[in-house]
């Protein structure tokens, strides 16, 4: 076996296949204006037949740059942080960055601080935190980093770039479908407390509610998953037939679990007890009924927040702390029929 089929292509290799300079192939990769179209085309061949790779470390000995972004997550189990995180990888592929990970079970300031030390060790140019909980965000305002730092799912007020989608005009799109298909009323089941994302979607429901002149009835919490989503199904079951008509739910996996209960006590969704959700999750429109929700678009998340950093890292400023919000979209389908007059019975006392 020959010398260069045991080692991989290099700068050298490809400039004698094209029959050009080293420098010349440096110009093709780096996108230099100044090279032949004919030259340039020669090149791209030659590294193509080659399939040569730049060496990342060498060049960023050069270049003092390693296209290389930090992620830091955590709940990456969860449908929101696991669709984020690869609408992340995926954008910043798409410009050529490569992203190092960081998983954490928790943000807290000391695994958060281990996590940017960590990165930062590992040369990268900025870093987007996936940061629901406020507590997390908290921790990240106290700490002091090398690079810019932008923050998905971020609350308000806490100084640091941020991309989310509106979950308060989500909610209020999910809350407004009930009411205007005619319910009087809309239940809300909340997620975790410390989420942010969990607050603006129960403020959302609440707003829309006050608007309309409604007093928001009782609010039930769950932990985003079908369990707890079962449980306060259960406890809702217990108030159909008393003003209980309609529930907005904070996320499909507790809707699914909400479905669930409210099927075994003998209560039909939509005719007795419409159910909305939040995420659109791949299953939702195979629930049982299939799920009205609100979409979530992470591909234009994922691309903002890479934007956003890139820009931050190029010295492009936005004046002040940018926050980009990206609108929602309602998904109806068949858990909300509309409402009709005698859907407020208990099930077996409704007219025929």
């Amino acid at each position: 076996m020959a010398q260069s089929q045991l080692r991989p292509p290099t700068m050298a290799d490809v400039a004698r296949l094209a029959g050009v300079s080293h420098q010349t192939v440096s110009r093709v990769l780096g996108d230099h204006p100044n090279v032949r179209d004919e030259t340039r085309a020669r090149v791209l061949h030659a590294i193509e037949e080659m399939g040569y790779r730049r060496n990342s470390s060498a060049r960023a000995l050069v270049t003092r740059r390693t296209r290389t972004l930090g992620v830091v997550a955590s709940d990456t189990t969860l449908y929101g942080p696991a669709s984020t995180l690869f609408a992340l990888e995926e954008a910043a592929r798409a410009e050529g960055y490569l992203v190092s990970t960081v998983s954490l079970r928790k943000l807290t300031v000391e695994k958060l601080s281990e996590a940017l030390d960590h990165l930062s060790e590992g040369g990268v140019e900025g870093v987007v935190a996936i940061a629901p909980q406020r507590s997390a965000v908290e921790a990240l305002a106290g700490l002091r980093h090398p690079f810019p730092v932008v923050t998905v799912g971020s609350g308000p007020g806490v100084g640091i770039p941020c991309v989310n989608v509106d979950q308060h005009l989500g909610a209020r799109l999910a809350t407004g479908h009930l009411l205007a298909a005619g319910h009087r009323t809309v239940w809300h089941l909340a997620g975790p407390e410390d989420w942010q994302e969990a607050a603006d979607r129960a403020a959302g429901w609440r707003a829309t509610l006050d608007e309309a002149g409604v007093e928001p009835p009782m609010s039930l919490r769950g932990d985003w998953s079908p369990l707890s989503g079962y449980r306060a199904g259960q406890e809702l079951a217990g108030w159909v037939g008393r003003g209980l008509t309609a529930v907005f739910v904070a996320n499909d996996q507790m809707a699914l679990g909400v479905l669930r209960a409210l099927r075994e006590a003998g209560v039909r969704t939509p005719q007795d007890v419409a159910v909305a959700g939040f995420d659109d999750i791949p299953e939702s429109e195979f629930f049982a009924p299939p799920l009205t929700t609100v979409r979530q678009d992470f591909a234009a998340v994922g691309k903002r927040s890479i934007a956003l950093l890139l820009d931050l890292i190029e010295g492009r400023d936005p004046a002040g702390t940018p926050r980009l919000a990206i609108e929602p979209q309602l998904v109806v389908r068949a858990s909300t029929f509309p409402y009709t007059s005698d859907q407020g019975a208990p099930p077996g006392r409704r007219g025929t």
